[in-house]
């Protein structure tokens, strides 16, 4: 198939074309599709120890060969688990740059361009951030559902939401620097296109509204808490995380519309309204997020079954070793 789409054109809304290697989007398709295979890859190895557990539990011969044939034959001996843990730390080394890239690479989409409000080099780290921020806030807001549903208060504790609003406060910074340095660059050019974007089309114009929105959600808010009785109240926290999400989706709105709607030439101007098929594409998009958490719930652990052995003091083999030559 990988091979088929590169041999055959593709159809498209202007008829059947080939693939341009020299296209940014080109640089998406290898960006992407390596960042889901190594957070794939990161993801499912962490996963192998529990589902070896669930085959060593499961009553059904089925749901033995399933999970036996997921676990790739997990027995849990020293070497095993030396080579699982050199494993996981050689993935997520090499994950964790590739976030930097991957972010980076498609922020090129729009700083290539000669666009009005793309044409900057703060897109690079501009994209990179808002990624850790917007993917901090959707998991501290799935957490306290979790939390509060399966009652996991004695795993996902106070301090671990504590430590995470921390983190968005000092992410919610930098994200308001960005604004700042990408209106001030527009400012500082001196480019009338540059200008009337940040200052006639999103400051003020036709979409205020959107600019402001994305400013306060994402700048503003989140700055409540630096007080310590804001990240201590479940409902505070859980209510910022979703005025995060609700903020970043209002970036990309910003990013994308209120450029394109009013580029150099007047007479393309034009308001923008989705139509049927992208509202369409976008519940679809949150149906299958949404699936996808509920398929993970319902058949894969929600905690790290082997993490936990290691951090409980009943189970931990580190501490059974201290208490056996202790006694």
């Amino acid at each position: 198939l990988w091979m088929a789409f590169f041999i055959f054109p593709y159809p498209n809304s202007r008829g059947p074309l080939w693939v341009n290697f020299n296209s940014p989007l080109f640089w998406d398709v290898v960006a992407i599709s390596t960042y889901f295979m190594a957070s794939a890859t990161f993801w499912y190895l962490g996963m192998i120890p529990d589902l070896a557990t669930i085959r060593d539990r499961a009553k059904s011969k089925v749901k033995k060969a399933i999970y036996g044939l997921m676990s790739f034959g997990w027995v849990g001996t020293a070497k095993s688990w030396l080579r699982f843990e050199t494993t996981a730390m050689i993935v997520g080394g090499l994950a964790a740059p590739l976030v930097i890239a991957v972010h980076s690479i498609v922020s090129m989409d729009f700083a290539t361009s000669v666009m009005a409000g793309w044409h900057t080099t703060v897109f690079p780290p501009y994209f990179v951030i808002g990624a850790i921020f917007s993917g901090f806030a959707m998991v501290l807001t799935l957490m306290i559902i979790i939390r509060k549903v399966f009652k996991f208060q004695d795993f996902v504790t106070d301090g671990h939401l504590d430590a995470i609003g921390r983190i968005l406060t000092f992410i919610s910074l930098i994200m308001g620097t960005a604004y700042t340095t990408e209106i001030f660059i527009a400012w500082y050019s001196g480019m009338e296109g540059e200008i009337y974007t940040f200052f006639h089309n999103r400051i003020s114009g036709d979409h205020t509204k959107a600019f402001w929105t994305m400013v306060t959600c994402n700048a503003i808010i989140p700055q409540l808490f630096w007080f310590k009785k804001v990240r201590k109240n479940l409902t505070m926290v859980f209510l910022i995380s979703i005025v995060i999400n609700i903020g970043m989706w209002f970036e990309r709105y910003v990013i994308v519309v209120t450029s394109l709607s009013k580029d150099y030439l007047p007479s393309n101007w034009a308001e923008y309204s989705p139509t049927i098929i992208e509202i369409g594409t976008y519940i679809g998009t949150l149906g299958i997020f949404g699936i996808g958490v509920l398929l993970f719930i319902r058949y894969i652990p929600m905690m790290a079954m082997s993490e936990l052995k290691m951090i409980l003091k009943g189970t931990s083999i580190v501490t059974n070793q201290k208490k056996e030559n202790h006694e």
